[in-house]
């Protein structure tokens, strides 16, 4: 299977089977790195940092010299024509007709997609705000596969700030897909979002089971365990332990340890105030002297604030260092595959562990947007060509998910395009906890947001809505 001309936004865009493909190329590269400089030649990169970076940047940009290629860069917004209001896909087109490959890091969710419909070229996330950050999951699949040959059946703890660390977000995903099982570990108040844990569970199959751990536990294994999630797999023990159990489980080993620094420049007001130093345990010599970090890999994307100590880079399980530099021959191996300089042989492994749902699209041009204020899809200067759209992911109860940031979310009311003979008269809407929720085609179904959306656009209150003290519309109650 070619992955020529494909594009990287998520990591889903690639099977298990072209990932394994894709480290062997790595291997073969990194042996010969010297040998490559050919592959490219007269090849173009576009590198597009619209966001602080010093490895993925780098990393990208070596990687297309050692194979042989140029690169042209833009690292800041204020310098480009995006900050007179030019919109994500005229840069995308305009760009693509200059290169052979964009690598685009932005800070609005799903900028990364928009820029893949209309550049004409592959194009491969470097990030885009806290949705995903594929090729540094890739470089962490790598790195855990050289120093444990393997992923299935490991225990993968994540550490500190899940809610907005896009490469935790990718690397849930990957490591679900290979089979290991993921123990989280947040700092309070940046849980991993409900969105990514409802896709995990629903696509990737497996069990997550939360806890409210004793502080014998804690004092213990030290660590702060808010969930686990268990591979389709594994034998679902720890889903049927009492705590006392999961402590004998846990210090029976953890296979890798993935610290995150907090993403400060993603946080509400309200977060900002918050003294998340103080609430949370700084990964040092004395946490990994506990039993079940004994063969413990200690890795971190990078860069690192004050959640993982300078002491631990001696430390033989420290391997983010090892992981930044295969950043290099990884990714060399991915602008090869997708530039179609080189094939690989992909096998014909599934990814068993993920269940292909095809979900309804949910496509109208009023009535509901994205919630999520990061999202490309409601920034002013996108608005103008990018249409809300959505997948209906679950209807009860009712939930959408934005094919470009993947935020999920529990619109408030629904109505039917399909009112008795187009009367003005009966047009209702209805509240989202209502049987109507479930009972609408998908192809008749509409969306609001609020009450006065829906009457702004004509349709008036159900007997299964009802006025609220506070103004807000509620469903009646039974």
């Amino acid at each position: 299977m070619a992955l020529a001309n494909r594009s990287l936004v998520t990591i889903d865009d690639l099977s298990n089977g072209e990932i394994e493909a894709l480290f062997s190329l790595a291997d073969e590269m990194s042996e010969k790195m010297n040998e490559q400089s050919g592959l490219c030649s007269g090849k173009v990169m576009a590198s597009l940092f619209f966001e602080p970076s010093t490895r993925t940047r780098l990393s990208f940009e070596t990687a297309m010299h050692r194979l042989g290629g140029s690169v042209i860069t833009a690292s800041d917004v204020g310098i480009t024509s995006l900050a007179k209001g030019e919109s994500i896909a005229d840069m995308a087109k305009v760009v693509g007709s200059y290169v052979d490959i964009i690598v685009i890091r932005h800070p609005w969710e799903g900028a990364a997609k928009v820029v893949t419909d209309y550049a004409g070229v592959p194009v491969i996330n470097a990030g885009d705000g806290g949705h995903q950050h594929p090729t540094q999951t890739l470089c962490d699949l790598y790195t855990i596969k050289k120093e444990k040959q393997t992923i299935k059946g490991l225990k993968i703890a994540l550490w500190g700030d899940l809610k907005y660390g896009r490469t935790i977000h990718s690397l849930i995903f990957a490591l679900a897909k290979f089979g290991a099982n993921i123990i989280f570990c947040p700092t309070p108040g940046l849980e991993v979002p409900e969105h990514v844990l409802e896709k995990l569970t629903t696509e990737y199959g497996g069990e997550i089971e939360r806890y409210e751990t004793p502080d014998t536990v804690v004092k213990e294994v030290l660590l702060p365990l808010d969930a686990i999630y268990m591979t389709p797999s594994s034998p679902h023990q720890l889903a049927m332990m009492p705590n006392v159990n999961i402590k004998v489980e846990l210090k029976a080993g953890v296979d890798a340890l993935y610290v995150t620094r907090p993403q400060k420049e993603r946080f509400t007001p309200a977060e900002e105030g918050q003294e998340l130093k103080k609430r949370f345990p700084v990964v040092d010599k004395k946490l990994l002297k506990s039993k079940a970090f004994r063969k413990t890999l200690v890795m971190h994307p990078l860069p690192r604030v004050d959640e993982l100590a300078v002491e631990l880079d001696a430390d033989p399980r420290s391997t983010y260092f090892k992981q930044a530099a295969r950043g290099v021959p990884v990714r060399m191996a991915l602008i090869a595959l997708l530039l179609g300089v080189k094939e690989v042989v992909v096998s014909g492994e599934d990814d068993s562990f993920i269940r292909r749902i095809d979900y309804p699209p949910y496509r109208r041009d009023f009535g509901v947007k994205c919630p999520n204020p990061r999202c490309v899809s409601i920034q002013e200067t996108e608005t103008k060509y990018l249409k809300p759209e959505f997948k209906i992911v679950n209807r009860e109860p009712l939930t959408l998910r934005c094919i470009y940031c993947e935020h999920g979310f529990e619109p408030k009311y629904v109505a039917s395009s399909d009112w008795h003979e187009g009367r003005t008269a009966t047009k209702k809407y209805h509240s989202a906890e209502s049987h109507w929720a479930k009972k609408i085609r998908p192809e008749n179904l509409i969306i609001f947001d609020s009450a006065d959306t829906a009457e702004a656009h004509s349709f008036k209150p159900s007997h299964y809505v009802r006025v609220h003290p506070s103004g807000k519309k509620k469903m009646r109650k039974k």
